[in-house]
């Protein structure tokens, strides 16, 4: 990995990347893996259960190293920092919410103001708390806040919405904008449902079932608060057009 301009967007160029299966049976998760996202977009990338989608930000994250290819992370931020939120908030249960949020912090952004983040994300009486007294939903918006508390260059999500309630994540989606909105960064959030991605971005790269690779990009050009329902509709039509046959 090499760093780049402040200007360039995030690069994934990733040949090939395979492991054993429990049996011991060589599986070939991604191949000829390539496409970027550019600087302060925000994109999601759409595919099937299993088709290669958290792989990707694993070896984005530096966390899966055995792999052929390379990328190339966009520069800004603080020190380019990288942030991520997953599946699981990961909170450390015996830390409060806010004490969360600031050890993720490095030295000189320790003392930073946070009032700002946690009253966009609903938490702002719920600083003290520690994570066993949080509604999964609570301790995910304390996860968004760790993540964009420390201003990040890139920040990658991995469905982080999944298993709530439909009434609830999409709460959480408007929240994620909102914050995202205030300070747009490089994002790229996995998720395998499309109604989700026409909500929250500005490209959608589709993958096909694993190994994966990419089917195509499908812009959504529409402006986010002119997405409503209606248009979500017609966003869906456009993108069955485009891409039959991937839900």
């Amino acid at each position: 990995m090499q760093p780049v301009g402040a200007v360039a967007p995030l690069r994934v160029d990733i040949a090939e990347k395979t492991f054993k299966s429990a049996q011991g049976i060589s599986v070939t998760a991604l191949k000829n893996l390539c496409f970027e996202v550019r600087q302060g977009e925000f994109a999601c990338l759409l595919g099937p259960s299993g088709c290669g989608k958290t792989t990707t930000l694993r070896i984005l994250l530096g966390l899966d190293r055995q792999f052929s290819g390379s990328f190339q992370l966009p520069e800004g931020g603080s020190k380019n920092r990288i942030a991520a939120v997953f599946q699981e908030p990961t909170l450390l249960p015996w830390r409060t919410v806010e004490e969360n949020v600031r050890l993720a912090l490095p030295k000189e952004l320790r003392t930073k103001n946070l009032d700002g983040l946690f009253d966009t994300l609903g938490l702002a009486g719920m600083r003290s708390l520690y994570p066993a007294e949080l509604s999964l939903g609570l301790a995910r918006r304390a996860a968004l806040a760790r993540a964009f508390a420390t201003e990040p260059a890139v920040l990658f999500l991995d469905e982080p919405f999944v298993s709530l309630d439909g009434r609830t994540a999409d709460q959480l989606r408007h929240l994620l904008l909102a914050v995202w909105s205030a300070r747009p960064t490089t994002a790229l959030m996995v998720t395998h449902n499309l109604t989700e991605a026409l909500t929250l971005s500005d490209r959608i790269i589709v993958l096909a079932p694993r190994p994966a690779h990419v089917l195509g990009i499908f812009d959504v050009a529409l402006p986010r608060q002119h997405r409503s329902p209606e248009a979500t509709s017609d966003l869906l039509r456009s993108f069955h057009r485009q891409f039959p046959g991937v839900t």
